[in-house]
């Protein structure tokens, strides 16, 4: 597997940057809208390189001189928004809500820090060095938002409508989908996941059913979630029938007087699903479903959230590349990761 140098056109104007590597962290999709001279992208990879890569691929389909003029976020986790400081010209669009996630994310700086601190003998610690040391955060600075907006937002790429919906709190608390009305295509974010248990850290889970329900009403041809394939409306509505059989059983449990750590574990022994990666994750929508259940306000701590899960499910500790020397390959091809042995090994 490789890292894409080509997009998948969904039409002549817009394609999907789509590097899938299931069972990993931070591989996220992006979209690339073309008109004319102009480039909008939904969404900047986590890295330098894998941003240059992207850009790369936009300028192969776009006109000759064609400048990325418009960059939509989204949401403000990293892995869709790092990239943005490479396009110091551009609009950077959001929600009013995303200016207050970017608090609780942690910059490149801050996360480059805390990996190059990490040891391997400490169970968390192994587990960030595996998911996320084989990127290089050095040099990235975060370029916030410099267009934000409520409820909706309509722009132009050229004379190609772009239509910005808020679906928020969701994943996170300033979620938007963006829906391109003459291609049938809606960006998902990463309301939705697809190939792996899905993360979401502001919730309620009821808030991601909702935000899946506004893709349906758009009628879309195609979605492109925020990791993993292309799909279509059947696969929008498994994951919300998914996302809502995860929060009845939560609530049953809360409903019961058990704790949250034990109704982690009932969803990691109930609901691993076989075809789904990166189950620990089921501890994050239990800590998250209960936060709002108990009535918690103050803002999440996303690694020690993580790190919590990683604690209650210790057998998801073993590194991610572990046998997977493609995946090691098309990281290296990219810079990402200077080869095997920048992977550690367990």
């Amino acid at each position: 597997m490789r890292i894409p140098s080509e997009l998948v056109p969904l039409n002549g104007q817009v394609h999907a940057w789509l590097p899938h590597f299931p069972g990993t962290w931070g591989m996220a999709n992006c979209v690339v809208v073309t008109s004319g001279a102009e480039i909008l992208l939904v969404d900047t990879p986590y890295t330098a390189p894998l941003t240059r890569a992207l850009t790369t691929a936009a300028q192969r389909v776009a006109a000759p001189g064609a400048r990325v003029s418009t960059v939509v976020n989204t949401h403000a986790n990293g892995d869709h928004s790092y990239g943005n400081g490479l396009f110091p010209d551009a609009e950077i669009v959001s929600t009013d809500a995303n200016l207050a996630h970017l608090c609780a994310e942690p910059t490149p700086g801050q996360l480059q820090a805390m990996l190059d601190g990490c040891r391997d003998e400490v169970a968390f610690e192994r587990y960030l060095l595996a998911h996320f040391g084989r990127y290089d955060y050095t040099g990235l600075e975060v370029a916030a938002p410099t267009l934000t907006f409520s409820g909706r937002l309509d722009l132009l790429v050229g004379p190609t409508p772009v239509e910005l919906y808020e679906v928020g709190p969701a994943h996170t608390a300033g979620d938007l989908i963006v829906h391109l009305p003459e291609s049938g295509v809606v960006c998902a974010g990463d309301v939705l996941f697809i190939g792996d248990v899905p993360v979401h850290w502001a919730g309620p889970l009821s808030g991601v059913v909702e935000a899946c329900r506004r893709i349906l009403e758009l009628d879309p041809r195609v979605v492109v979630p925020g990791h993993g394939p292309l799909v279509g409306q059947a696969e929008v509505r498994a994951y919300m029938a998914y996302m809502e059989e995860l929060s009845g059983r939560l609530h049953e449990l809360h409903g019961a007087g058990v704790d949250v750590e034990e109704a982690s574990r009932v969803l990691l022994r109930e609901h691993r699903r076989p075809g789904l990666g990166l189950w620990e994750r089921l501890a994050v929508l239990a800590a998250v479903e209960y936060r709002h259940l108990d009535g918690v306000e103050e803002p999440i701590n996303l690694v020690e959230v993580l790190a919590s899960a990683v604690r209650l499910a210790p057998d998801c500790v073993p590194e991610a590349v572990a046998g997977r020397p493609e995946l090691v390959a098309g990281l290296a091809e990219l810079g990402v990761v200077d080869g095997p042995a920048a992977v550690v090994e367990g």
